[in-house]
């Protein structure tokens, strides 16, 4: 099936936080004119309680996500992979577009560093949404 509405593929380790955040944002930054997945490469049970908390500082609840598992047809559907520190358990296919986005693992850190680390991502999905737009114009 082919849509007009590019994905957008989020991947981390663990899917408990980085990519969580990621695609919760962009969901929210591109009010639908983006379709968004999240998976780990190896997923933890639960997600990061201070990224659920510095997401509901910005008005975005996650709390009923979970970590999900990485599985092919998420790469094969996706228009972009962006990773972040899975390294190379992420598959590659030819013709994806890959940016790897070097962000410091919210796991273990205060609330203060998780902030900082959601405002980065904050940043990049911005700069995402603004250029998926004009290239789809």
């Amino acid at each position: 099936m082919t849509t007009d509405i590019p994905e957008v593929l989020f991947v981390c380790v663990h899917n408990a936080g980085r990519s969580q955040m990621a695609a919760a944002l962009l969901n929210e930054r591109a009010a639908g004119r983006v379709s968004v997945r999240s998976a780990g490469s190896e997923p933890a049970g639960t997600l990061n309680s201070r990224v659920v908390e510095a997401m509901k500082e910005v008005g975005l609840d996650i709390s009923s996500e979970a970590p999900k598992s990485l599985a092919d047809a998420f790469v094969r559907e996706a228009d972009v992979v962006i990773t972040m520190g899975c390294g190379d358990s992420c598959p590659i296919y030819p013709g994806k577009r890959y940016e790897d986005w070097d962000l410091e693992d919210p796991a273990g850190k205060d609330i203060e560093t998780v902030r900082r680390i959601r405002d980065e991502i904050d940043a990049r999905v911005q700069a995402l949404v603004e250029e998926l737009a004009t290239s789809r114009t």
